[in-house]
């Protein structure tokens, strides 16, 4: 059973619940897309753990763990990042974690790079995260970059990287700053890329023959279907494909087919970066729904299209399931300030009393 879980609007939707959750009845669970340019913050018995390359699988002990060859991987941010889950009692091993061998290395001047172009833009800026996402997907489809089974060959890595970085100083220099070390950036791939090698395989091998012999993987996107680099609000974008189609492909199984969707959409919206965004709320109102919905990360929105819009980009995703989070904030302010008819908080409340029943589709209850 391949099944993929998304997210239907910009991203925030509470996936990382979700996968955790799901995780339970699967076997192996793969981010296919995507790097640390967001997080998924799961909170279970275990505590509260913010993950931003790790599958949310990676906190049940009996789950494979697979970071796929569509992802693009900052190995620091990587080895900070499973350095604390481990604090937290997490065992991560080989056996735990496999990491494509065609995972594209995300280098220290792709981050600076990003910053360089973002200070330039000023107030035209695309709101980026600032961590090297655009430039190291740009470098990907130059053919310009490090995989991570390039350091399986130490003996040939110095001199690609060499050649690497004397064409990246040409764009480096035009900003205006001090060329990038190629000795500066051997010895951060020596200190945080080095160690990963034991934790490197074919996952086209593994998962083909994991998905051959009926194991159950589960496929986590990283943010929403509207940040989607083809078919979202672009530019405001991210730079990866991020609907459920790509899960095979960016998974490494491309022969693949998924059996199922599960799309995740909150009761209302937020959205974080530049960029336009529909029905936004300023002010105190937006205020008071950020501050109930604990959304530490943009501007919550409220969709006044009504339920029946978001059935229809269920559909358009081809989602055949989906969840609805934060339901218990948007009921509650929505009831009290008067954000939506109330005849919609009564649908949503038919709704999550009876998923199954949809009479409260299209205000037919």
């Amino acid at each position: 059973m391949l099944t993929a879980v998304v997210g239907i609007n910009w991203g925030d939707e509470g996936k990382g619940r979700m996968v955790d959750l799901f995780s339970a009845e699967h076997e192996i669970v793969v981010r296919y897309q995507g790097g640390n340019n967001a997080g998924h913050t799961v909170v279970n018995e275990r505590g509260k753990f913010v993950l931003n390359l790790l599958p949310s699988g990676i906190l049940r002990p009996g789950t494979v763990n697979v970071l796929g060859p569509g992802m693009v991987l900052d190995l620091e941010h990587l080895t900070n990042e499973v350095a604390h889950i481990r604090e937290q009692g997490v065992a991560i091993t080989p056996e735990h974690l496999k990491i494509s061998d065609r995972a594209t290395i995300c280098m220290p001047y792709h981050k600076m790079m990003d910053i360089l172009e973002e200070d330039r833009l000023a107030d035209k800026k695309f709101g980026s995260t600032r961590r090297g996402i655009g430039p190291v997907y740009a470098d990907k489809y130059m053919k310009k970059t490090l995989r991570t089974g390039d350091l399986l060959f130490p003996d040939k890595l110095r001199e690609k990287l060499a050649d690497l970085v004397e064409w990246k100083n040409i764009t480096v220099q035009g900003y205006g700053h001090e060329p990038v070390s190629v000795d500066e950036m051997y010895a951060w791939l020596e200190k945080y890329a080095f160690p990963w090698r034991e934790y490197l395989c074919n996952t086209t091998e593994y998962l083909s023959a994991q998905a051959d012999a009926g194991k159950s993987i589960l496929f986590e996107a990283q943010l929403g279907a509207l940040r989607d680099i083809d078919f979202g609000i672009y530019p405001y974008t991210s730079s990866s494909s991020t609907i459920a189609a790509y899960a095979p492909i960016g998974a490494g199984i491309p022969a693949k087919r998924l059996d199922s969707v599960v799309g995740i959409m909150k009761a209302y919206s937020s959205c974080v970066g530049e960029g336009p965004f529909v029905c936004e709320l300023f002010g105190e109102e937006g205020d008071r729904l950020r501050e109930a919905g604990a959304e530490v990360l943009g501007v919550a929105s409220i969709f006044t299209y009504g339920m029946q819009k978001g059935l229809d980009r269920l559909a358009a995703a081809n989602v055949k399931n989906h969840s609805l989070t934060n339901f218990d904030v948007i009921a509650d302010v929505a009831a009290k300030q008067n954000y939506i008819h109330p005849n919609d908080v009564a649908r949503l409340i038919q709704f999550r009393n009876n998923p199954s029943d949809e009479s409260w589709i299209g205000g037919k209850n």
